[in-house]
């Protein structure tokens, strides 16, 4: 292995360790210590790979809300063409298991309270929502045009994803209250109620 390809794998090694320790600890409690320890690393050389451990943290931060992009990409590009069923693999893609996770839950907490005190969080998290809000809004306004009609998809957008945070944020909290399936067809069907809706104005 060469030294750039150990460099990598040294850097995927703490940032995976820094979601582990987030999930686990939370933001008040993570450490550099725990942190190293948990990537078998020396804390200097946490600070050699990323400068600060704040730094470590908004990558880690970065990393997770990528690992969520790719699989929500995965599933729409997988579903071909027609925007209905690129919807509706974006909506149960949405609610997989591999999203609605508790330790997923946890660090995401943790990052939240990060955007609040430090700036680069902040600029991640305003950057990825926007990210995430922009793709929602092409999958409705296309899926209005496939139907003939012209809907506000921004407003849409909006809409649907506090929709989607809040059954997922429940979703993880508790299981029982509804299926991951039943989250999904409340999502699809609000998707046609405001297609709908943008029909008959």
């Amino acid at each position: 292995m060469s030294s750039r390809q150990e460099q990598s794998v040294r850097r995927r090694a703490l940032v995976e360790a820094a979601l582990a320790s987030l999930a686990e600890r939370g933001v008040a409690a993570v450490s550099v210590r725990d942190v190293a320890a948990r990537a078998d690393v020396s804390p200097g050389l946490l600070r050699h790979h990323f400068g600060s451990f704040n730094n470590l943290l908004n990558e880690a931060y970065r990393f997770a809300v990528q690992r969520v992009d790719a699989a929500l990409e995965q599933a729409v590009a997988g579903a071909g063409a027609d925007p209905q069923a690129r919807m509706d693999a974006f909506l149960i893609a949405s609610f997989a298991p591999s999203i609605v996770d508790r330790e997923l839950l946890a660090a995401w907490l943790a990052f939240w309270g990060l955007v609040r005190s430090d700036p680069a969080a902040a600029s991640i998290h305003a950057d990825s929502y926007a990210a995430y809000r922009a793709r929602i809004e092409r999958l409705l306004g296309d899926l209005a045009a496939a139907r003939g009609v012209k809907a506000d998809s921004r407003s849409g957008a909006i809409g649907l994803t506090a929709m989607l945070d809040g059954m997922w944020l429940e979703l993880c909290l508790d299981p029982s209250t509804f299926s991951a399936s039943e989250a999904a067809q409340i999502a699809r069907a609000w998707v046609d109620r405001f297609v709908g809706e943008a029909a008959e104005r």
